[in-house]
């Protein structure tokens, strides 16, 4: 499959909690979902070790006649089997990750979107189609009457804790923790490959130039993507966030964040 893919640390000083590889007829995107500061995570392994292993194992887990919510929730619960007995699993900011997950079947591509990473899917039109799950935001709105996380201070805490407090319960909102009931959460569906032009899967420090800075379409990404690669998509994005470095533009809770985008298109 003629994949490409790009990945950026949001700090040099610190593990790249972004995971992605492709398999024979699969790929998989997470972005690890970092402990805010000021919380505890239970965990003694680290958000990037854990996204690591979600990833490789829900590579593994999504074997041909089985869908890839059960495979996602295998993985999870496989995952947590691996923390042992010195992790505290119920501790609601105990590591977890978006997912974007795709497969290749003979005629369609199935998809699995969980959180808020992003599935966009060139159709051949000028609207692409944009799979991602904003419930997240949906949970900021209600709870610390914001659309995104402010960058500092009091605010950002309590929108983290808000955010605590409706991670992965019902009514809130879902990543890829300890419970395998996430996999249920997960937005999944299909598209025929007649019709696919080209995917690319990306976390949200490399969607951020269209849906934080607004500064492309998802078309006009697409053709970024097509024309110059996942690294030139990366590339915008940094010098974006480095023309607003006090992020008086863009007001976010980090300046530079982990930023992966992995693309697919037929072979031409």
């Amino acid at each position: 499959m003629p994949y490409r893919l790009a990945t950026d640390p949001g700090r040099p000083d610190r593990a790249n909690e972004d995971f992605a590889a492709v398999g024979t007829d699969t790929a998989v995107l997470l972005d690890g979902a970092g402990t805010p500061q000021g919380f505890e995570s239970g965990c003694v392994h680290g958000v990037a070790w854990y996204t690591r292993t979600l990833g490789a194992l829900l590579l593994a887990e999504t074997t041909p006649g089985r869908s890839l919510a059960c495979g996602l929730a295998s993985a999870i619960k496989t995952a947590s089997s691996l923390h042992g007995d010195s992790c505290d699993l119920d501790n609601p900011n105990t590591p977890s990750a978006t997912v974007v997950a795709v497969r290749f079947t003979a005629d369609r591509l199935e998809y699995l979107v969980l959180s808020d990473s992003v599935l966009v899917l060139d159709l051949g039109g000028s609207d692409p189609v944009v799979v991602t799950d904003g419930r997240i935001g949906d949970v900021g709105r209600e709870s610390a009457g914001r659309d995104s996380a402010p960058a500092s201070g009091p605010a950002l805490h309590g929108w983290d804790a808000a955010l605590t407090e409706r991670r992965n319960v019902p009514g809130g909102f879902w990543t890829a923790g300890a419970d395998p009931h996430a996999a249920c959460e997960a937005l999944t569906g299909s598209v025929a490959l007649a019709d696919l032009a080209g995917l690319a899967m990306l976390t949200d420090g490399a969607s951020r130039l269209t849906d934080t800075f607004g500064l492309a379409t998802w078309r006009t990404m697409l053709d970024l993507l097509w024309a110059d690669g996942p690294h030139a998509l990366i590339a915008r994005v940094r010098d974006a966030e480095r023309a607003d470095a006090d992020g008086k533009r863009w007001p976010r809770s980090k300046n530079h964040d982990d930023a992966t985008a992995l693309t697919w298109r037929p072979t031409v």
